[in-house]
């Protein structure tokens, strides 16, 4: 995960977290009856359907390009255009982000292209979100 101070900065989602440390990092859930992995924080399992048997970790940062859409209009104060991607993580979990660092064009993008995830401010996407803190993903 990245190391930079981001305890200033509010999450822009539900499973967004920032470690005692200051670095930043997305929670998932583990069922330990049956292994399945989600975003965010569960209680209980949607694959076995136990309860009581999640354990909370840091999703992986690490991942491969699974899906992308080039986005060429938007909402205003959004800049386009943009990569919206789709990530397959190393831990066995999926995440949707902006791919940052690559030109939007198809020729500059492959499936299963390696990413790392990183986390800025969401005004990285969005004028309007000054103030928050989003994830994003770079080519690794």
């Amino acid at each position: 995960m990245e190391h930079c101070s981001f305890e200033a900065l509010k999450p822009a989602t539900s499973y967004t977290r920032v470690g005692e440390d200051g670095s930043a990092y997305l929670e998932g859930s583990k069922c330990r009856a049956c292994g399945a992995r989600f975003v965010g924080a569960r209680e209980n399992c949607a694959r076995c359907g136990v309860r009581g048997f999640m354990e909370h970790y840091a999703l992986s940062e690490y991942g491969r390009l699974y899906n992308y859409t080039i986005v060429y209009r938007s909402y205003p104060g959004i800049a386009v255009p943009f990569v919206s991607a789709v990530v397959d993580l190393d831990d066995g979990t999926s995440v949707k982000g902006n791919l940052l660092g690559v030109e939007p064009a198809a020729s500059a993008l492959a499936f299963g292209m390696p990413v790392k995830m990183v986390f800025r401010g969401a005004e990285t996407a969005n004028a309007d979100a000054l103030g928050y803190l989003a994830h994003f993903f770079v080519p690794a």
